[in-house]
């Protein structure tokens, strides 16, 4: 790039983005790249602290900040993923699905070690709806050496792209209401609608609600008739902790379910169970689950429902970034919380 004074670049065309910034209220382009300078313009540049401006001289070695951006947002980008138009240098990655963001983390880290990338996204597992911010590519000066960009673009034709959108899948959905109190009637059932809306999110077929009194047997032969139904899926609710009369844990093993966790490093949530029977996930969700907007179950279910088989492992990962600050007003998913 060649520096010129403003004053004498007047027919000139700028090469990069101009910023405009009053504070609280506005914050973008006030000139573009390939505008071409006028004279009522110099006043205006002055004011925005730009004695000097930038004009581009072709170099066949370098390559400039937006279309760095671009090559940069079409090598990282996978499936259910499109990009803007360069603005001030910088592109965003955008979702067209709903569904779980996926990230290839080492390879963003190598990426972002590379000399001026940088290429800031959400977390890994992250919740996104349609049309959704979930990274940005940009590079610090406003030209780069080109080889800088072919690294990028060359690791990401080895190892695929860095991010991509898991759509969810349909699922068919068991869900089972233990406790004899809610069963005869004595209190009202507190679950039931709380579950039924969160599997609404995920367009789940919901093909039973039941009730079930706390014995051993009749929650088992409930399981059971959810698997001869097909259930992608079974929910329990209650009879979760160690108390002698909660039998939700005893009847799940005693189907001869694989039992991955009956316990979990997560507030609110400790108590929950997951165990695969037959491939399919029956969930023990506690008490929590009732009371709180947020919990365990939150983090758990987008990945079941993006067609993740999760391990212990998952579960102890999430002991960092698992004790929910219950927030007078839940920000659930745009924070810390099973991250």
């Amino acid at each position: 790039m060649k520096k010129i004074a403003v004053q004498d670049a007047v027919g000139m065309t700028i090469c990069h983005d101009i910023t405009k910034v009053i504070p609280g209220e506005f914050k973008g382009p006030a000139f573009k790249r390939n505008y071409v300078i006028k004279q009522e313009d110099i006043e205006e540049l002055l004011s925005l602290g730009k004695e000097h401006i930038y004009v581009w001289e072709e170099n066949a070695d370098e390559i400039h900040e937006d279309d760095a951006a671009i090559r940069m947002a079409q090598a990282v980008m996978g499936q259910n993923i499109s990009f803007s138009e360069p603005q001030e240098g910088k592109t965003t990655l955008i979702s067209t699905q709903k569904g779980l963001l996926r990230i290839k983390s080492s390879l963003l880290h190598e990426i972002n070690s590379i000399e001026h990338v940088t290429i800031p996204s959400l977390p890994n597992n992250f919740k996104v709806e349609v049309n959704q911010k979930v990274a940005a590519t940009r590079i610090i000066p406003l030209v780069t050496k080109e080889e800088n960009i072919r690294k990028v673009e060359e690791l990401c034709t080895l190892y695929g792209p860095v991010f991509h959108v898991e759509p969810y899948i349909k699922l068919r959905v068991g869900i089972v209401i233990t406790g004899s109190e809610v069963y005869k009637g004595r209190i009202k059932d507190k679950f039931g609608p709380v579950i039924r809306k969160k599997l609404e999110y995920f367009g789940a077929e919901i093909i039973g609600l039941e009730y079930c009194p706390d014995e051993l047997e009749l929650i088992q032969a409930k399981i059971t008739g959810y698997m001869e139904q097909k259930a992608d899926m079974i929910i329990m609710t209650g009879g979760m902790s160690v108390d002698p009369d909660d039998l939700t844990p005893g009847a799940i093993r005693s189907t001869g379910a694989d039992v991955v966790t009956y316990g979990v490093p997560v507030q609110p949530g400790n108590m929950f169970m997951l165990a695969y029977l037959n491939g399919i996930p029956i969930l023990g969700v506690p008490g929590a689950a009732a009371y709180y907007k947020t919990t365990v179950l939150d983090a758990v279910l987008p990945k079941i429902f993006a067609g993740e088989t999760l391990n212990k492992n998952d579960f102890i990962r999430m002991g960092e970034g698992g004790l929910c600050l219950n927030c007078q007003m839940c920000q659930y998913p745009s924070c810390y919380f099973c991250r």
